[in-house]
Parts: structure tokens; sequence; C-alpha cells
């Protein structure tokens, strides 16, 4: 029986939730479905260009995790740019190292110190916030 995989730690939420193709070849498949802790191990491997033991170190799992997470990432990333596919960011057995939080009113994501709950949105003071952790 195989041990239980241990969450990574994501230190903030993707901006957006996915991507569309343009163009004529744009097919209307299935959307590949890109998890949260691959995209942070993108993020931090090819964005931060940080090596795969520091990047290990940062999500909370071992380096051949992350070697796994990114592997499957970059499959998946090049089946959306070579099949002209629809990117989803979603899902992934994740928790963020801080409490972070998003406004029903302007889409704006910020995380608050000490894990209390804002009142308002800091851009635009609307109090329709809600944790994304929940």
């Amino acid at each position: 029986m195989p041990k239980p995989r241990v969450l990574s730690k994501i230190q903030m939420p993707p901006r957006v939730k996915g991507f569309n193709p343009m163009g004529y070849y744009r097919k209307n498949a299935e959307p590949v479905k890109l998890s949260i802790d691959e995209y942070e191990a993108i993020r931090l491997l090819d964005y931060e260009g940080l090596t795969q033991k520091q990047a290990a170190s940062i999500m909370g799992v071992s380096r051949p995790s992350v070697t796994r997470i990114y592997q499957k990432a970059r499959v998946k990333m090049a089946t959306m740019i070579t099949e002209a596919r629809q990117l989803s960011i979603e899902g992934g057995r994740i928790f963020f190292d801080s409490s972070w939080f998003c406004c029903e009113n302007c889409d704006s994501k910020f995380n608050a110190p000490l894990g209390k709950q804002p009142e308002c949105c800091v851009l635009c003071g609307a109090n329709t916030i809600y944790n994304l952790e929940e």
C-alpha cells in the first residue's frame, strides 16, 4: 500500500483560473487541468529560477516529489499548447502558508497577518470577502 501523499505548501494562490487558446486551430476539447501544486512547481522552478531542492524546501515536500509534480505539469502544458486546448488551474493536495482571502466584488486576492479575517477588501473596501481555504 503506497504511503499517503504529503500536502504541498503554496505561498500564494494563482492570479488566474486558466487560459483559452485563440486562433483558427482552436479545439472544443476537454480542458487540461493543471493542479495548484503543479502551478506552484512551474512558478518556483521556471519563473523564480530556483533549484528543485530549494523549491522542495519551500513547498514542504521531498525533492523527488517536486520532480514528479514538475514533470506532470510540463506534460500538461505541452498538451495544452500543441493541441490548442483550454487550461484550467484548480485543485491539488495543497495548503497555503498563511490565510488568503478573496473579494467577491473586485476578485482581488490578499492575505491577512496573524490569520485574522479582515473586515473589508483592501482594494475596493467591500465587505464581501471569503477565505480561499474554505
